[in-house]
Order: structure tokens, then sequence, then C-alpha cells
């Protein structure tokens, strides 16, 4: 177990020693999603500040309870052959910068074998809690990291509050979030925010004289709103002809989406900061419900004004009319007066963009990093 330097615990000081700490996500990392991105920033942080980490990829998720005693050996063998299988088919993580020094593991399904002794375990994303809360207690400390309301994903609102009033030390990266966990009745709770790297995500281009071009994250699940925001600029269109609109995914461009549209699938990170964010005026977030809501936030950072939905998590940092403009979701004419008003109106632009680059300065990957750390700390020491 994890001791530290100078503290005293139970009467004997102790010498400090790397946390040994696992992530736990699914599935298999081929194309960016924000889940996973926020994992890997905890994954770099935590291992720059020396401690012991490895990512555990789960390639499906069938069932978070334990296999029977009669069917031990059966999924020893079943782990071991599909962790052969899967080091051999993984996939190379192009999209997103991890540490040299992170241990990346890939496995068919995230059963204890498949997890090293540590200090803690943390379920990354959503579906791997059900797993990790029935680990033996060698694992470590048991984590489950909340990035969104799992509702919106299929599940009963039963299934997602059994999970998490399940026993975990519960992060969750928005106030939203938080305050669904108390009304849940979550008895261990931690509000720790998404940051942004600001090396990565900042102004390169002035603010004043930028085209009239939108920039907007594509998705396919209709709750993400990409018709909803389509179909807003369509309305704007209509007073601006001249109005372009620039789309990016980590999937194919649909077919039936018009000519007018540029779409850029899978962008280099840099191609995305100097290109779309900066080369946009406005970023649009139509989305109905985000647990943070990442690009938002960083085109914000970029100099984007945003307008957005009232979507839950982005309201960390998206304060209506002062650093956005916000209407309710699944409202696509209410989200087109906001981008006229922007267009219409180029102070009002600036000064919306200017004050979010200075509101999303407070988050920051180290600050966030610091603070998991300490809460993971802080149950290990207790622990016994």
């Amino acid at each position: 177990m994890a001791v530290w330097e100078n503290e005293t615990w139970a009467g004997v000081t102790s010498r400090r020693t790397d946390l040994k700490i696992t992530f736990v996500v699914a599935p298999y990392p081929w194309r960016p999603m924000g889940a996973l991105r926020v994992a890997y920033e905890y994954a770099n942080g935590l291992v720059g500040r020396g401690h012991d980490v490895t990512v555990v990829h789960a390639s499906r998720l069938v069932g978070g309870s334990p296999s029977p005693p009669m069917a031990g050996i059966v999924r020893r063998i079943h782990g071991v052959g599909s962790a052969v299988r899967n080091t051999l088919l993984k996939p190379r993580i192009r999209w997103h910068a991890l540490d040299s020094r992170i241990r990346i593991s890939y496995v068919k399904e995230p059963f204890p074998i498949a997890i090293p002794n540590g200090d803690a375990v943390i379920a990354g994303v959503w579906g791997t809690a059900g797993y990790v809360r029935h680990y033996p207690r060698e694992k470590g400390e048991k984590f489950h990291l909340i990035q969104h309301y799992g509702v919106v994903f299929g599940n009963s609102k039963e299934q997602v509050h059994d999970v998490w009033k399940a026993p975990f030390h519960n992060i969750v990266v928005s106030k939203w979030l938080h305050n669904l966990a108390e009304e849940i009745g979550c008895s261990d709770t931690q509000y720790i925010p998404n940051g942004i790297d600001p090396t990565k995500y900042h102004v390169i281009r002035p603010l004043m004289g930028r085209p009239a071009k939108i920039a907007m994250l594509f998705h396919k699940p209709v709750w993400k709103g990409s018709a909803d925001g389509i179909r807003a600029i369509e309305i704007a269109r209509q007073k601006h002809p001249e109005l372009q609109l620039v789309l990016f995914s980590a999937v194919a461009r649909p077919s039936n989406l018009p000519s007018w549209i540029e779409f850029h699938r899978d962008p280099s990170q840099e191609y995305l900061v100097r290109e779309i964010y900066n080369g946009s005026r406005i970023f649009l977030c139509p989305s109905w419900s985000e647990g943070f809501a990442l690009p938002p936030a960083e085109a914000m950072a970029c100099g984007c004004a945003v307008v957005s939905t009232d979507c839950g998590g982005n309201l960390d940092y998206a304060e209506h009319e002062r650093t956005a403009l916000l209407s309710p979701p699944q409202k696509p004419e209410v989200l087109a007066g906001n981008l006229l008003r922007l267009l219409d109106d180029d102070a009002l632009r600036l000064r919306i963009a200017r004050a979010g680059i200075e509101r999303i300065r407070d988050f920051t990957w180290e600050k966030s990093t610091a603070d998991f750390e300490t809460a993971i700390r802080e149950s290990v020491r207790w622990r016994g």
C-alpha cells in the first residue's frame, strides 16, 4: 500500500512510495472518444507525478458480476487467450498523445484476472463500473469517474442510480452531475471538473476579422443534436447566405449532408486548433445532454464565441450572456436566433469570446489531476 513521507498514521512515520493506479475503460480506442480522452489526460498527469499507471481497455461489456466458482478455470483460460489475441490486434492510439510510461492493456472483458493489484482502480467510462464494483480488495480502492448521466445511453434510472450508489469513491466532472448525485443520495462524491490544456488550445488568430464560419462537432446519436445544429445554421443562412459551417467528426461524412457544408473526419489536433477552432467566429453546441462538453470548452479557449444549448455540464463554464449564449435543447429556432445575434453584432461576439477565454483559464488538467491525486491518496491513506 502507498504511504507518504513526513506523514504520521497510527503513530508510524512513513516514507513516500508511488501509487499503483489502474483505469478500466471501454471500448478499444480505434477512434476519438471524449470519455477516453479524459481518462488518458488523468493517466498522463498521474504518471507524470511519479505514479505507476495502467489503462485496461475492454473490447466489450456484457455484465459486471463475478463468474461463478465452477467457471473459474474456464474464465482464466479464456482471459489469457483473449489477452494474447487482443495484444496482437491492439489499435495504435494515434488521436491522443500518451506518456510512454503508461502501461496499456487490451482484454476482451475486464474480469479481475485482467486487472493488476494496486492502490486504486478507476472505472473510467460508463459500463465499466459494473465490473469494478465486484473486484476483490487487492485491486485497490474503487473509484467511479462519472462523466455523464448514464440514462442518455439507454439505461434505466434504476440501473444508473444503483451503480452511482455502489461503494465507490465517485468523481463527477461537472456541478450538474454533482447535484444529480446528491439528489440520488450518493454518500461519497467529489466534484473535479475536466480541464483544458492551454499549451494545446489557445488563440492563434486574432478574434477580429475571422470569417463568417461556424464550427460544430457532428455526432450520429440523435440526442447529440446534430440535426438541430444544422437546422439552426440553415435558418441563419436565410439572412446570412455567406455563412459557412465546418463540421468535424469521428465518423464518415453522411451521404445526405448538403454539399455546402465543410466536413472533416478525424482532423489532427493541430488542424482542429489552427484551422477549425481558430478559423471560426462561433462554435455551436446543439446537444441535448452533456456531462461536461469538451469541444465547446476547447473552442472557447481558441477564441470562438460559444452558442450552445443548456445541456447540463457545460454550465460550469458557459454562462448565458457572459461567456456564451444559451438556449433550451431541441429548439433550433432559438439556437438560430442566438447565432444571428452574434453575426449581427460583432461587439457582442467579441465580448462573449473574450469573457470565454478568461473563464476557461480556470479549468486546467494540472489542477484537476492534483485534486484527483489527493482524492486517491486520502482513500488509500485511510484504507488500512
